[in-house]
């Protein structure tokens, strides 16, 4: 009995540590995230905008032009637009929808104009970062490219160690993690809403993504071209139905939405506090929904094969509008344009809030497909959230045989996603990509003169009429310490 006792107070002891690592592992996300690493985005992007001179805003043109533009021959590389697919098939997710429905219901409406302003503001700390991805970019053995926070961090601010450091957290918690949470959201909708046996959802996302993700970063560029974009365009196509049939309710919708912002409609959170909880709220959702300056899109477009590093600037910066102005934007209308939205919500509904509008303004028969197009998005950014992954672990050169165990593990635990529970792995995900989102806007802020330098260059051509070329030469002049683009052969002229 004493033994049993003994074993007993043993398993109560551990559960009750188990309880409090939790507790203040939740409580260091909380911090990071809401207070230090919100504030940090929004003065690095409130003064990348005005170093580089609001390029977003003077030169907005040219964003459109990027993109347009960018479907041209990589040299059998990734292409610029397939770079950008990669990256809104990651922001474009399940908690970029839930995201925006959670921005309403803890900050009211007025969240929604706040969203836009720091996207706004996101957009310079995205080009600054895809720009220095391209700059600091190497050769991968295949002829493609890789990129990206660790690559700028070791040979641009030359602190390998950092980089390093920086390298095994994307590589654990974007590439593995969040495969894995995406997946898990998926299957407890499906069971709850249609009674999937989870067991069944992890089978079918293993077969889905086996093929992509064990094809390795072509694949990855591959599937997202066509994919990433044509569920976005559905899913707001499918929001601006809803919107087009209530004119007036979307008329009023933003009107309330830009009124609160300033205290003067719906406010959560008292009349005092309004405008700050708006504020708040609608920076930290807009912030981690575009993940501009989290140190995870420049992954994608430091693969990108192009003339000129700017190229990817300006067209990363476009994603960044694409998520926050456009999506969350028609995501945030059609739920107050249902009806689904009243004040004082609780935080609970978020994750199927944006479901409910559907349903409520076209039909219960519409339940299905949302949770198909939910499913779809989950997958594409799995796989999108692996490539991070693996172009951190391309930092290392690895082994053939190394890069397809890291490709086989990734494809099991984000399918065994769905059987799991999750709670301590999302937490300790968030606290890593948190940490490493501070690193990295520090690596921005510091190399941003280098950023300067080579968007003016890119300017400057574009307003001679021609059609930017990076000249090692000239970059050499300016003080910058690129690396590939030093080599002849990688200008793709």
């Amino acid at each position: 009995m004493m033994g049993v006792s003994i074993v007993e107070s043993i398993g109560n002891a551990l559960a009750r540590l188990g309880e409090t690592l939790t507790g203040a592992l939740m409580t260091s996300v909380d911090f990071v995230y809401s207070w230090l690493l919100v504030y940090v985005l929004i003065i690095v992007g409130l003064g990348l905008t005005f170093y580089f001179g609001a390029p977003q805003l003077r030169n907005a043109g040219e964003l459109w032009r990027s993109i347009r533009g960018s479907r041209g021959r990589s040299g059998g590389g990734i292409t610029s637009f397939q770079a950008f697919a990669v990256g809104v098939g990651t922001r474009v997710g399940i908690g970029n929808i839930g995201g925006v429905a959670l921005a309403l219901i803890v900050g009211g409406p007025g969240a929604i104009f706040w969203m836009w302003v720091v996207a706004i503001l996101g957009m310079a700390t995205s080009m600054a970062e895809s720009v220095l991805a391209q700059l600091y970019k190497v050769r991968h053995p295949d002829g493609s490219f890789r990129g990206g926070p660790a690559y700028y961090i070791s040979k641009g601010l030359r602190a390998r160690p950092l980089a390093v450091i920086f390298a095994l957290i994307t590589m654990v918690a974007s590439g593995m993690a969040v495969p894995m949470v995406q997946i898990n959201t998926v299957a407890g909708t499906l069971a709850v809403n249609h009674g999937v046996d989870r067991w069944v959802t992890t089978g079918v996302f293993f077969l889905a993504l086996a093929p992509v993700i064990l094809g390795g970063m072509r694949s990855v560029a591959r599937a997202s071209e066509f994919l990433a974009p044509v569920m976005a365009l559905i899913y707001v196509a499918l929001t601006l139905v809803i919107v087009v049939m209530n004119p007036v309710a979307a008329w009023n919708a933003l009107v309330l939405i830009v009124a609160s912002a300033f205290g003067f409609g719906q406010v959560a959170g008292g009349v005092a506090g309004g405008v700050f909880v708006a504020l708040i709220n609608g920076a930290r959702r807009g912030l981690f929904s575009n993940e501009a300056g989290l140190g995870t899109t420049p992954h994608a477009a430091g693969t990108a094969t192009v003339s000129h590093p700017g190229t990817q600037g300006f067209v990363q910066a476009f994603g960044v509008g694409v998520d926050t102005l456009i999506v969350c934007t028609a995501t945030a209308l059609m739920i107050l344009v249902s009806g689904v939205y009243e004040p004082d919500l609780d935080p609970s509904r978020a994750a199927s809030l944006t479901a409910e509008g559907v349903t409520a303004s076209l039909g219960s028969w519409m339940a299905l497909p949302m949770s198909i197009i939910i499913a779809v998005f989950a997958y594409t950014s799995a796989y999108g959230a692996y490539s991070y992954g693996q172009v951190a672990l391309d930092l290392f050169r690895p082994a053939r045989w190394v890069s397809l165990t890291y490709r086989t593990v990734v494809l099991i635990v984000a399918s065994l996603g769905a059987v799991t529970s999750l709670v301590v792995v999302w937490a300790l995900s968030d606290l890593l990509l948190g940490l490493g989102a501070l690193v990295n806007l520090v690596a921005v802020a510091i190399l941003a003169r280098q950023v300067r330098a080579t968007l003016r260059d890119y300017l400057d051509q574009r307003r001679s009429g021609l059609e930017p070329v990076f000249d090692p030469a000239r970059a050499a002049n300016a003080g910058l310490r690129s690396t590939v683009w030093n080599r002849e052969d990688t200008l793709q002229r």
